[in-house]
Parts: structure tokens; C-alpha cells; sequence
């Protein structure tokens, strides 16, 4: 691609950002103009997608090298030039590396997983639907994503054959269903990552689904401000501001994610409007220590994104390395609540298998009642005893008061 090709207006924002990452660049595209760098179209046409790419960046472990020896080449890959940036080239056990790099773990199933653990074939009533909650609905509109979790809940269509994206018919369809179906209220695109189609694509998209009268909001799921920053344009800023409230629920897995070329984008997408929440998969070994986390969460809310979900890994099959024991995420959660804003303190669900629904965990904050008072435990483990006397007591109060005005109605009626 020639830098002349370009149309995208130029981003002074993220060439000064871009200045923080040179000596990566310098190191493996000394020939490729900036501009090139800069622009999300450069980024994804020389993703990391096969071992030879792999090795020129990494020096890879024996665990990671036995991945690719396992899969016989059928190993879906990616990983932009801006991620690869941050990863660091001689430690295997980096955070977010191991997030994006396999090993050979992923070669072994437990006996409960599944590739589609969530049910959400069997709730998809039309092609690239999910419809599993009463009025809102998750439309899968592409398979393609600019970077690969090793531990994604929809492996089974990411990175695979199926352009789900240039069958228009399918859109077409899913949309019909959408139209007549008032109870929805809420569309959730998703995928793969919609934040990867063309401007023109997602505009069609976005704007079909506005003319829906019934569709109060839209959002849109995606990873794009982390992996691919510089797809966070103006012009994209602009064309998602026509549509307001347009909501964006951002993947974040790490505090060493968050780039000066990501907050950049972040803020951007503040700036025009759009409220941003986060979700953050627990993973071992990554994140699932309480100040990671806590670092994380703080993080989020400087550049105004508010932390939403912490998800339990769900059981895809080559995920156990990942999984934790539930018990971590709600000692998390005891550990963020009352110790930080709470505003940085998110909701830690369960994904249910088997399509049940993301279910709320909490630390045992109510412990029970005593007569007339509810005993509960504050963020330091300490009893408070709140006064909330059996039956209601504005209630009991209002009868007391209806039986002594008939006691004076009565009482008047034999004066007379």
C-alpha cells in the first residue's frame, strides 16, 4: 500500500503518541513511511498471522512453539503491529503476551467445555442473531477480528472461513427480524469486532438499525481502541455521533494496555459523546490479582471509561489455563469495594452455560437478620446492625393510625 493510496485525514494526536513506540517501528518497518504506521488500514494488512511472522518479533518459549507444532497449521492467528508493540520480545510470561500468544494448553479439553458454551446457537433465531434476553438482542455482524484472544467465547467463528460481513442477505435478514419484533429495545453488534468494517459498512449498518423505531440504543462491542487505536478516527468519531446514544462496551484485559495511542482514542470517543464501559475477562496469571486489577479499573476511569464487567472465563474448549476458581473474582470484588472509587468497581458475573445469562457474584455483605435489625459487613469486615424492624414499619405505623381514627369516629358517634 502507497502512502499517496491514503485518503484518511491525517491524525496529528497520534503521531505525537506514535513517537512512544519508534523504536519498535524503526526496528522492524525502518522502510515504511509513518503515515503508513498511522493508518488502521497499514496496521491490519501486516497483522502477525502464521509462526515464521511470530518468530521475527518473539523469542518463543517451548511451550508457545509446541502451539503451532500441535494445530497442523490450523491455528487462527492475528496480531496488529501496534499490540506487538507492547509485548515484550523475551518474556513468555508477560500479562498481556499471554493473552495473544498461544501455547500449547489450548491442545487440551476439559470434559465440560464446549465450543459454544453460552448457548448461543441454539438462541439464534435467525442467522447471526442471538436473541436470549427479552428485549435486546446481540447481532453478529462480522467473524473478523484485528487481534485474537486466546481465549475467545466466539473461537469457534473467529478467524475461520465464513465472511460473514459480505453476505449483506444475512444483515438483511437479522434486520427484518429486528423490525418486527418491537419488544427489542437494545442492539448489541458485535462479532468478531464491527469497529474493523469499512466506514461506509458500518454506517449502513448503524443507520438501518436507527430507522428501527422500537431500537431506543445501540451499542457496539469491541476491542479496536486497544489492538487497533488508530481506527478511532475523527471521521469514525463523527459518523458514530449521528447516531446517538450510541454506546461502546471496550475489551480491556490489562493496565499495560492502556497506550498513550489508547487513551488518545478513548478520549476521542468521549469527546463526541459516546459512553464507554469495560469488559474485562478474569484470567490466571494475567490479571487475577487484586491490585492488577484495582490498577486497571483506576486507569479506565482517567480516560473516562467506566469499568462494567469483570466475566468468569467461560469453558471454551483450551481454556482451563485460563480459568480461575471463582472465589478469586469475588475476592476481587471484597478487595475493590470500599477500597476505591466506586465508581471503578464493576459488576463480577457468571456467563451461564447453556444460555442462562450473565449472573451477578457478590462477597456476603448481608449476613443475615436478627429480629427487627439486618446485620451486614462493611468493606473491612466489620458488623453494622441496620434498623429494619419484621413487616414494614411505615406500614404497622399507617395501621395503627387507621384503628385510632375509627377508635375517635366511633368514640364521636356515641357523644352524639
Amino acid at each position: 500500500m502507497k502512502a499517496s493510496s491514503l485518503s484518511e485525514e491525517i491524525d496529528p494526536l497520534l503521531m505525537a503518541a506514535q513517537h512512544s513506540r519508534s523504536r519498535f517501528y524503526q526496528t522492524f518497518f525502518k522502510d515504511v513511511p509513518k503515515k503508513l504506521i498511522r493508518d488502521w488500514r497499514w496496521q491490519l494488512a501486516n497483522r502477525i498471522t502464521n509462526l515464521q511472522a511470530l518468530q521475527r518479533f518473539l523469542n518463543l518459549s517451548e511451550a508457545e512453539l509446541s502451539a503451532f507444532t500441535l494445530s497442523n497449521g490450523n491455528l487462527p492467528l492475528s496480531i496488529t503491529p501496534h499490540y506487538m508493540s507492547l509485548l515484550d520480545p523475551n518474556n513468555p510470561d508477560q500479562a498481556i503476551r499471554k493473552s495473544v500468544v498461544p501455547t500449547h494448553h489450548e491442545w487440551i479439553h476439559d470434559k465440560f467445555e464446549q465450543a459454544d458454551p453460552l448457548g448461543e446457537d441454539k438462541n439464534s433465531p435467525v442467522p447471526g442473531l442471538v436473541h436470549r434476553y427479552p428485549d435486546r438482542v446481540l447481532f453478529l455482524v462480522t467473524n473478523y477480528c484485528s487481534v485474537y484472544c486466546r481465549y475467545c467465547t466466539r473461537s469457534r467463528l473467529v478467524g475461520h472461513s465464513v465472511n460473514m460481513e459480505k453476505n449483506k442477505s444475512r444483515w438483511l435478514t437479522a434486520l427484518n427480524y429486528i423490525e418486527k419484533h418491537s419488544e427489542i429495545r437494545d442492539v448489541l453488534l458485535s462479532g468478531g469486532d464491527p469497529l474493523t468494517l469499512p466506514d461506509e459498512t458500518l454506517e449502513w449498518l448503524i443507520s438501518s438499525i436507527r430507522k428501527i423505531p422500537h431500537v431506543e440504543i445501540i451499542r457496539i462491542g469491541t476491542k479496536v481502541p486497544v489492538v487497533l487505536p488508530q481506527r478511532i478516527t475523527p471521521a469514525l468519531c463523527r459518523l458514530l455521533k449521528k447516531y446517538h446514544p450510541i454506546f461502546l462496551s471496550l475489551h480491556f484485559t490489562h493496565a499495560d494496555e492502556l497506550s498513550e495511542e489508547t487513551r488518545i482514542a478513548c478520549n476521542r470517543l468521549a469527546n463526541a459523546g459516546i459512553v464507554m464501559g469495560s469488559q474485562t475477562v478474569l484470567l490466571k496469571g494475567i490479571n487475577d490479582h487484586p491490585s492488577v486489577m484495582k490498577k486497571l479499573m483506576r486507569q479506565l476511569l482517567t480516560i473516562r471509561v467506566k469499568p462494567y464487567y469483570i466475566f468468569q472465563c467461560d469453558p471454551i474448549l483450551g481454556s482451563g489455563h485460563f480459568r480461575t476458581r471463582v472465589e478469586t473474582g469475588i475476592d476481587i470484588i471484597r478487595a475493590l469495594r470500599g477500597h476505591t472509587s466506586g465508581y471503578a468497581v464493576p459488576n463480577y458475573v457468571i456467563d451461564a452455560p447453556g444460555g442462562g445469562g450473565k449472573i451477578p457474584l457478590l462477597p456476603e455483605y448481608y449476613q443475615g437478620r436478627d429480629g427487627d435489625e439486618v446485620v451486614l459487613k462493611n468493606y473491612e469486615g466489620k458488623l453494622y446492625r441496620y434498623p429494619d424492624p419484621a413487616g414494614n414499619v411505615y406500614q404497622s405505623q399507617m395501621e395503627s393510625r387507621e384503628l385510632a381514627q375509627i377508635d375517635l369516629t366511633i368514640f364521636a358517634g356515641v357523644q352524639k
